[in-house]
């Protein structure tokens, strides 16, 4: 039985705010390790007895996709765009239906992309599990077997205690996130299980599924699949008919309406990072339980969290004690650490004031590359560039402001109107206002170049585009 995975990945997370944001969430930054959470995702579910995976993400995600996928060497089987989120169920209904339409026997893991499941094999097995189960029409879940009283999770109350043997046992039903003493006494009492929002079943049982329970969502989500558009690799769902669909999770529209339903317990170790007391008991804390990542040092500290992503910027930590510090360029988080769940207040608070830090990410990452802004004033603006390989910017123009580049890694080949040239390192081109100008990186190596703007304005959107590979707008 061969297995399609499909990877949600349009979420935007505020517990890990600094570094997760709306415009570049959690699961594509390095939080524990060398690779994003994605990344990792993609490459547990790879492999034999994995077909390729099915990527369901929003718009402004679709080329880290591509981009993050192809550093680890996986082929993506589809890609589908959503035009705004939904939730998890009309995200799995559009899988489904996908599916369908290649294969009507088709058998889909459905996997958030954010989790943390170092034992790749453990969790192979457990999916192999389910098999015997997707084999009968049952919709599978997966239950973490929990280890502490956590009130951040919900819960898969199944009708037996779990045994050693790895296999499917019923279910008897969700339960929400509870609080600490009734967290306590499901824990003592041994026939709870977490809750991973991971789901294993024949698509056609699940399109059956909301047919049974959620009738009302199957035409739009079908319509939107149908008249979805190709573009540059992409499936494009329809807006229109999407947007009709019910925001709601997959639990509540249809898996706890469900009679058909069964649970795989899961003994190894698994996360969903939901917090940064999460990342920091996940990173390993030393004997007095610091953790530093990056640019960070810890003087006399206990239970403490310092980190910085930013390598301009050191965190310094002095006496502290069950304290989290993070740093970005931009912003920075200092917390108990008890307060984990809480940072989300944060990022509501700097939404009230407007403030960009709530929902942008220092770095903006284009299909080409990524710039961030160094300095910014009143008519000016400095930016540094990074462009991949081979990768090229949209032969473009500007109405208010006038450019200087200076190539500092790599070479770049410079349009400006009519003249195509090659600029080296520490050489520089200026683009007049109104200028006709495009940036190529012709090498094999990333090119970065420093961009001055000067003018009467220098946002984003004082930007004509001529023509431009990857079909923006």
């Amino acid at each position: 039985m061969k297995v399609t995975p499909v990877i949600l990945c349009g979420g935007s997370g505020t517990r890990l705010w600094p570094l997760s944001r709306k415009s570049y969430p959690k699961q594509f930054s390095k939080i524990v390790g060398d690779t994003s959470l994605f990344q990792r995702s993609a490459g547990r579910l790879a492999g034999a007895g994995f077909a390729a995976p099915v990527v369901v993400t929003g718009s402004d995600f679709r080329f880290i996709v591509t981009e993050q996928l192809a550093a680890q060497g996986i082929d993506p089987g589809a890609i589908l765009i959503e035009p705004e989120g939904r939730n998890t169920a009309p995200a799995v209904l559009a899988a489904a239906l996908y599916a369908l339409n290649e294969d009507p026997e088709a058998v889909l893991l459905v996997a958030p992309s954010d989790h943390l499941i170092p034992d790749e094999a453990a969790f192979h097995a457990a999916v192999e599990a389910g098999k015997s189960a997707v084999e009968q029409g049952k919709l599978v879940t997966f239950g973490i077997t929990p280890t502490h009283a956590e009130t951040a999770y919900g819960y898969l109350e199944v009708a037996e205690k779990p045994g050693d043997a790895v296999a499917p046992i019923p279910l008897s039903r969700f339960v929400e996130k509870p609080d600490l003493a009734t967290a306590t006494r499901m824990l003592e009492q041994g026939t709870f299980l977490w809750n991973a929002g991971i789901f294993l079943f024949r698509a056609k049982d699940m399109l059956a599924a909301f047919e049974a329970h959620a009738p009302e969502m199957v035409a739009p989500v079908r319509d939107a699949v149908q008249q979805g558009k190709p573009d540059l690799g992409f499936l494009r769902l329809a807006p229109e008919p999407w947007c009709q669909a019910e925001d709601i999770s997959i639990d509540y529209a249809v898996m706890e309406r469900s009679d058909n339903l069964a649970v795989v317990p899961f003994t190894g170790h698994w996360s969903d990072l939901g917090g940064w007391d999460a990342v920091w008991r996940e990173a390993a804390p030393d004997a007095r339980g610091v953790v530093t990542t990056g640019e960070a040092t810890a003087i006399d500290c206990d239970d403490t969290l310092l980190r910085s992503d930013s390598d301009r910027l050191e965190v310094v930590g002095i006496g502290l004690k069950n304290v989290m510090a993070i740093a970005m360029n931009d912003a920075v988080l200092v917390a108990d650490i008890s307060r984990a769940q809480d940072v989300k207040l944060a990022v509501s608070a700097l939404k009230q004031k407007k403030a960009p830090q709530a929902t942008e990410f220092p770095k903006d990452h284009r299909p080409w590359g990524w710039f961030e802004s160094l300095v910014v004033g009143d008519r000016f603006q400095v930016k540094r560039i990074l462009v991949h390989p081979g990768a090229a910017l949209s032969l473009q123009s500007h109405f208010h402001r006038s450019e200087h580049w200076i190539v500092v890694e790599g070479t770049a080949r410079v349009t400006i109107n009519d003249e195509v040239k090659l600029v080296t390192e520490n050489e520089s081109v200026y683009i007049p206002v109104g200028s006709k100008h495009r940036m190529e990186n012709p090498g094999k190596v990333p090119m970065v170049l420093i961009e001055v703007q000067t003018g009467t304005y220098v946002g984003e959107d004082d930007i004509v585009r001529y023509e431009d590979v990857y079909a923006r707008q």
